[in-house]
């Protein structure tokens, strides 16, 4: 799902960035691009935020599911928004075009990285995921599964 959802929207941005550029999108089709952008995008990050932090032991996923939001938070909240300011304010729609490019490579990227790096954890206990801190290391390590087994 989050390979598809990322993936998808990515694409979608860029040909919404594409008609853009050339100036044929009305105010009406732009923001239905957009929505159709955001629902695919938004649908990815919350199932991607959940999943991260089941790779993570349970004493240390909380934290994991902190620091995913906060950067998350932090890029798409503060970086973006005055990314998009500066490439508004140069008037130049080929600056605005590189900018939804730019957002389409990112989305594009965290499809590759679930396709890289995801791992299936449907019907799994999350102790299955990620052995819990405490259990491993009253193990003896000859005795300890191998990581995300």
């Amino acid at each position: 799902m989050i390979t598809a959802t990322y993936g998808l929207s990515g694409l979608l941005m860029i040909g919404a960035a594409w008609l853009f550029r050339i100036d044929a999108l009305t105010a009406v089709s732009q923001t239905l691009a957009w929505a159709a952008i955001f629902f695919l995008a938004s649908a990815g990050a919350s199932a991607a935020y959940l999943t991260v932090s089941e790779a993570f032991p349970l004493e240390i996923r909380a934290r994991a599911i902190a620091l995913f939001y906060a950067l998350g938070t932090a890029t798409g909240g503060v970086l973006a928004p005055t990314l998009f300011a500066i490439l508004i304010a140069s008037g130049a729609r080929t600056e605005v075009f590189w900018g939804y490019c730019l957002a389409a490579i990112l989305m594009l990227l965290a499809a590759a990285a679930e396709i890289a790096w995801g791992f299936a954890g449907e019907g799994r206990s999350l102790e299955a995921l990620a052995t819990p801190l405490s259990l491993e290391a009253s193990r003896p390590v000859s005795q300890r599964p191998p990581r995300n087994a």
